[in-house]
């Protein structure tokens, strides 16, 4: 098993909506593209802030982290500290 039981359960749930969001993205209606967008772009930082705890949880620095996401030590702890 990858991830923790709870964890895979969230995992579970957010790959059945993102399964049904692919194919939206082709849409020609902007309004159903759009919200596909916005949908991603929330499971996306739910995916983020699991996984930035995780690492945390392994004991992971915040640079080492930073390096992964390609962003700054300052940006991601900015905003992952607080959670």
């Amino acid at each position: 098993m990858l991830t923790g039981r709870s964890r895979q359960h969230m995992l579970t749930l957010m790959t059945r909506s993102t399964t049904d969001l692919v194919g939206d993205l082709d849409s020609t209606d902007p309004a159903v593209g759009l919200r596909a967008v916005a949908a991603l772009g929330r499971l996306l930082g739910r995916l983020e802030d699991l996984h930035v705890r995780h690492a945390r949880e392994q004991g992971w620095s915040w640079q080492e982290i930073a390096e992964a996401l390609g962003v700054t030590k300052q940006t991601v702890h900015r905003k992952h500290a607080r959670r």
